[in-house]
């Protein structure tokens, strides 16, 4: 399971397992998100008659956090309320200055890709590596904020020489999955992985033959039907309307699988680099500077 190396905050870990969790289970949920400082000091019964369960319910939520236990629980909690004075992420306020804002937006910045550190190394890179390399084409799917994550990788991935586009709102990432053929590669990204036509359309393009890579969230619907899946699901601030934590691992993990292919593919990505370069160059320098450099040189 990703999720114990994929968050040091077992308050959000709570947040984001929710949606997936029984009845009964959410009832123990809601209580300790209500009360995580009387939870830290209750025994196990206590909990579970204020949560309205028994205790094997209390136990079975602990499990859904791949928990040992209640025991190990508490010591999240513990940890989670140290962490909150000193934590290197911390909430924006309507009280904050813009320049400790922008402290706030930097420091979750840095956070984030220090978390994704520490768990990178599992994805599957060289799985998805060679999906690519015997592809066709790409289309990268996304919808919401996840929509501008995967236009930026559409825009680099071309690069390499291999046909890109995207499917960016509801109606194109039907369209297209309905089309798909073996050698398509669709890359669907999505923060929690519970969009309907996204999940649908990903449905279709590999009972069409196509190959399916994820960001997502490791429990969710999207992620059951991925070919390969990047567990993207990082320490987010779910209080707040724009994420911004889980857009910068997003983009690393997707330069990083870029970056992995074009080494793959050796010769003929340096050369197709080269001449895109190359073509940005012949458009933007005047001709009289070419000229002097060629003197130069």
């Amino acid at each position: 399971m990703y999720f114990k190396y994929m968050s040091k905050s077992i308050t959000n870990q709570i947040k984001r397992v929710k949606p997936f969790l029984s009845k009964s289970e959410s009832q123990v949920c809601n209580w300790i998100l209500s009360n995580p400082s009387l939870a830290i000091n209750s025994p196990i019964a206590k909990i579970a008659s204020a949560a309205g369960v028994s205790q094997p319910t209390v136990i079975r939520f602990c499990r859904s956090l791949d928990l040992a236990g209640y025991r190990e629980l508490r010591h999240h909690l513990i940890a989670d309320q140290h962490r909150h004075a000193s934590f290197l992420h911390q909430n924006i306020t309507l009280k904050d200055s813009a320049p400790d804002a922008a402290l706030k937006v930097l420091e979750s910045s840095i956070h984030s890709l220090v978390e994704l550190r520490s768990y990178i190394s599992k994805m599957p890179f060289e799985a998805a590596v060679n999906i690519m390399k015997a592809s066709k084409q790409f289309i990268f799917a996304g919808l919401g904020a996840s929509s501008h994550v995967a236009a930026d990788a559409s825009h680099k991935f071309f690069r390499l020489g291999i046909p890109c586009s995207t499917a960016l709102d509801s109606q194109t990432i039907l369209q297209k999955t309905a089309i798909a053929m073996p050698g398509d590669t669709f890359i669907a990204i999505s923060y929690n992985g519970n969009w309907p036509e996204l999940i649908s359309g990903m449905i279709n393009a590999k009972m069409n033959g196509a190959c399916v890579i994820t960001l997502t969230d490791p429990r969710s619907p999207l992620s059951k039907v991925a070919s390969e899946l990047f567990p993207c699901h990082c320490n987010e601030d779910l209080d707040i309307f724009t994420p911004m934590s889980s857009r910068i691992a997003q983009l690393t993990i997707l330069d990083s699988l870029q970056v992995a292919l074009a080494l793959s593919m050796g010769d003929i990505a340096e050369k197709n680099l080269r001449k895109v370069k190359a073509a940005l160059y012949d458009q933007t320098v005047p001709a009289q500077q070419k000229n002097l450099s060629k003197k130069i040189y």
